[in-house]
Formats: structure tokens, C-alpha cells, sequence
């Protein structure tokens, strides 16, 4: 192995103080070598209670700063980020067993860029102005010309829960947006890998917001979040992993009507039609085994594939995983690292024997032979039909389940045939076809002949797959109340 980076943290970030975490520390585990790679603070439920008052009390003062010294602070922790690039990465890869390649682009570098967009001028959301009415007059007001303006007021205090798979990157997307609007956020990493959370949490503070505006909670149990998804100094959680974690967090949050943006779980289809490009699609379909070992919930982790093409895309698909190499995510050449932990792998390994009672596994199927220790999984292709438990479930690991069609309206439906509604594909080299298809899928995003995003584009799912739009001015929206001012002439 490479070298890695270690870290101890102890502390916690409340109401502008480091404190000692109320519950001492934890290990986190190394995915790709199963040693310790350093100690993360273990809050207790008084600390999180002691958290979520903390940005309570500062609420009122950070929504009434002019938006330009918000914007400006933002700005500031791009840059502070960005500084520490070299120092963040190898303590993400060694956390998160991201690889070299998706660590040092899709981690640190996206979290600072975050940061950016959001510090850009934020007006033209929160402010809009709508055409008078001319209204009769009533019992409760005199008629004329009644005009109005749409204004966007923070929310109030955010909990943003962050996923283990892109910890920084995720949390980023959160804090950024619901800072600029005005509102005051506690921050909580997942229990796997929390230490860069912990750092970021350091950064913000050095930058120079004011106390209170950000709080840092980890724990390696349940309850301090619990505290974080029912307390009434709580108005909104931004939480991002399962779909269960989620409805439970939907349930306890209800009682104080707090507001949510919940992005969950996935299983999305990649419908390729006959005429495809079978190589983009190809790529775009093995993108779930080379990034990040298949631990992100756009996957294309069903290949639903015309049955005229069918055999092409699996032959095609076992020789990209069998070009893949698999093992230290140090190295340069390594595409596939591990899963998070030894639990989740031992979860996709049940996974896999499943699909080879009720599919065929065409490929992968187990733990790599060469690799003697950590989490990994080999890439792993099963194909069989949308009743299978592979297709029905989030694995969140690098497998795939294809699925053959012989028309448009079966391969609609297997597509729409999924309690999850997150990410789906369309690959066909008639794109008014694909235009048309894209719009009876029931998910919140569709890529057409292309696995890639665009960030100012609206993100959330369908169903099962979550709550809300974030991205672009939409994370604005979704940090926001929307308030009505109305007047006379």
C-alpha cells in the first residue's frame, strides 16, 4: 500500500468552541487495508442538543448579514479549501478507499468549487417581483391595482446528514447553499468517515464565520443524529443515504413540521435501444464498477438492452470489467477500489449469491483473489430478469443487472417497474426517440446518450428516491421559505 494519511480528532465545533466530544472517540477503519487510519470525535446526545441550540441562538443575526459579507465568507472557503487540496485528498482516499483518480478530482477539488458557485450574487432568486392585479373591492379591503413580491426568507437552522461516498463533496452542496440564503446549519458526516468532515468544519471556522452559524456533530451511533432529525431548534434536514434512514428521519421530523430534502436510494436503468452507441453506452453502463466501486446512487446499475443488441452489450460489458483493475485506490492504475466497510461488502456479496439463483452471473462474483485484505468486490455482471432481487434492490456496489427488451413500451416499463426514481438513461441514435422516452421515465433525472450532469440542473428523485430539487439556483429555492408581500398600488 501507499503511503496513507492518518488523523486524530477529538473535538467538537459548537457555538464557535472546540469542545471534547461528550462520548471521547472512535476508530475509522481504512476500506483498502482494514487497519485504523486515525480517531474521530464521538459525540454525545447532549452535544448535539448543545449543537442544534448553539445555531438556534445564531440564527437571527446570520439571516439579517447583507448577503455580500455571506458571499464573501463563502468565497473566502473556496479559496481556504482549495489550500488544502494536497492535505485533504490523501486523508479522503484513505477514509472513503475512493480511488487516486476520483479522490483528487471528484472530492476536494468539487467541495471548493461549491463553495464558489454559491458565493456568486444570490438576488435574482430571492427577490421576484409579480404583475399587479386589479382586484375588486371586498368586505375586509378597498379595490385597485394590488401588487406583490415573492421573497425568499432562510428556513431557519439546517441539519445537513451527509453520505459516506462523497463526504466532502456531498456535505458541500448542502452547507454552501444553505449558508448563502441565511441560514445557520449542524453538520453531521457519516459515521465512516467523518475526519475530513471534521476538517472542513476547521476551515469554515478559520475563515471567520461568525459562532453558532456552523456546528460539527459526529458520532459513531444513531442517536445524537436522532436528536438532530427531531429537535424542535431544528426547522430543516438535508440528508442524503437510504432510502429506510430517510423514511425514519420523515417520521421523526414530522411532529415539528420540519422541512426536507432528502436524496435516497436508486436503481437506475439504462435503457439502450437497438441503434445505440454501444460503446458510449457500454462505458456509460461499466461507469458503476469504475467509480467509486459502484457506491453512487446515479448508477446505471440496470442495463435494460433491446434483445437484438442483448448479447453484444454483455460481451461487451464482461470484457470492460475485465479490463479494470482492481486494488490499492493509492495506486495510479487502480479504476476499483473498495467498499465502505466489511459489513457492506459482506452485504453485496449476499447480493451476488442471490443473482446466481435467481440469474446468471456472467462475471465477477466475489472477492479478488489477489486481494488479501480490505473491502473490495470484484465487478460483477448478472443478468436474468427485473423480478430478480439484484434489479429490485439498491446494492450500492459494483454490480450490474441486465435485462433484455423487445420493444419500446417493455423496455419503458421495466425502466419505470422499480419502487426508486432517481437516474435513468436513454442510449439510441435516434434522438427525437430518446427526447420521447426520457419523458415517460419516472425519475427525476435523465441522461441521453451521456453519463454526465449538469450541475445547475435541478437533482432529486421520483418516489422512493427522495424529496426536493438541489443544484445550481435550485439548492437556493430549497434552503428557502418562500414569503408573499403584498400592497396597495
Amino acid at each position: 500500500m501507499g503511503d496513507q494519511a492518518t488523523r486524530d480528532e477529538s473535538q467538537l465545533l459548537i457555538g464557535g468552541s472546540w469542545v471534547d466530544a461528550g462520548d471521547g472517540t472512535y476508530d475509522i477503519i481504512n476500506p483498502a487495508t482494514e487497519e485504523v487510519v486515525g480517531h474521530a470525535p464521538n459525540a454525545s446526545v447532549a452535544d448535539a442538543e448543545a449543537a442544534c441550540a448553539a445555531a438556534r441562538e445564531a440564527f437571527p443575526g446570520w439571516a439579517a448579514t447583507p448577503v455580500d459579507e455571506r458571499l464573501a465568507l463563502l468565497k473566502a472557503a473556496a479559496a481556504a479549501i482549495r489550500a488544502k487540496n494536497d492535505e485533504l485528498v490523501p486523508l479522503v482516499i484513505a477514509e472513503t478507499g475512493a480511488t487516486a483518480s476520483v479522490g483528487s478530482r471528484m472530492q476536494v477539488p468539487i467541495s471548493a468549487d461549491r463553495f464558489e458557485r454559491y458565493s456568486r450574487d444570490i438576488r435574482h432568486v430571492q427577490e421576484s417581483m409579480l404583475p399587479p392585479i386589479a382586484t375588486a373591492a371586498t368586505p375586509l379591503a378597498p379595490g385597485g391595482l394590488i401588487s406583490a413580491l415573492a421573497y425568499r426568507q432562510p428556513v431557519g437552522v439546517v441539519a445537513a446528514i451527509a453520505s459516506y461516498n462523497f463526504p466532502l463533496t456531498n456535505m458541500a452542496g448542502k452547507v454552501a447553499p444553505a449558508l448563502a440564503m441565511g441560514n445557520t446549519v449542524v453538520i453531521k458526516p457519516a459515521p465512516q468517515d467523518p475526519l475530513a468532515i471534521v476538517e472542513l468544519a476547521r476551515v469554515l471556522d478559520q475563515v471567520g464565520f461568525p459562532p453558532g452559524v456552523i456546528n460539527l456533530v459526529s458520532a459513531q451511533g444513531p442517536e445524537p443524529a436522532s436528536v438532530l432529525t427531531s429537535s424542535p431548534d431544528v426547522d430543516m434536514v438535508s440528508f442524503t443515504g437510504s432510502t429506510a434512514v430517510g423514511q425514519r428521519i420523515a417520521a421523526a421530523g414530522a411532529p415539528t413540521m420540519k422541512r426536507l430534502l432528502m436524496e435516497l436510494g436508486g436503481k437506475g436503468a439504462a435503457v439502450v435501444f437497438g441503434d445505440a452507441d454501444l460503446k458510449a453506452a457500454i462505458t456509460a453502463i461499466g461507469s458503476t464498477w469504475a467509480f467509486h466501486s459502484g457506491q453512487i446512487c446515479t448508477a446505471p446499475t440496470r442495463a435494460v438492452v433491446h434483445r437484438s443488441i442483448f448479447d453484444q452489450v454483455v460481451e461487451g460489458l464482461t470484457t470492460f470489467a475485465g479490463r479494470l483493475t482492481v486494488g490499492d485506490p493509492t495506486e495510479a492504475s487502480t479504476v476499483v477500489g473498495p467498499v465502505i466497510s466489511g459489513p457492506q461488502q459482506q452485504r453485496i456479496l449476499d447480493y451476488i449469491e442471490s443473482g446466481r439463483t435467481e440469474g446468471e452471473v456472467v462475471v465477477g462474483g466475489g472477492r479478488p483473489a489477489h486481494m488479501e485484505r480490505g473491502y473490495y468486490v470484484e465487478p460483477t455482471l448478472i443478468t436474468g430478469s427485473n423480478d430478480m432481487r439484484t434489479a429490485r434492490e439498491e446494492i450500492f456496489g459494483p454490480v450490474v443487472v441486465a435485462i433484455p427488451f423487445d420493444d419500446d413500451d417493455e423496455g419503458v416499463a421495466i425502466a419505470n417497474d422499480s419502487e426508486f426514481g432517481l437516474y435513468d438513461y436513454v442510449f439510441s441514435a435516434d434522438t427525437s426517440r430518446a427526447f420521447r422516452v426520457a419523458k415517460q421515465l419516472r425519475a427525476g433525472h435523465v441522461g441521453i446518450n451521456t453519463a454526465q450532469r449538469n450541475m445547475d440542473a435541478p437533482f432529486g428523485g421520483f418516489k422512493m428516491s427522495g424529496i426536493g430539487r438541489d443544484g445550481g439556483d435550485y439548492s437556493l429555492e430549497a434552503y428557502s421559505e418562500l414569503q408573499s408581500i403584498i400592497w396597495a398600488g
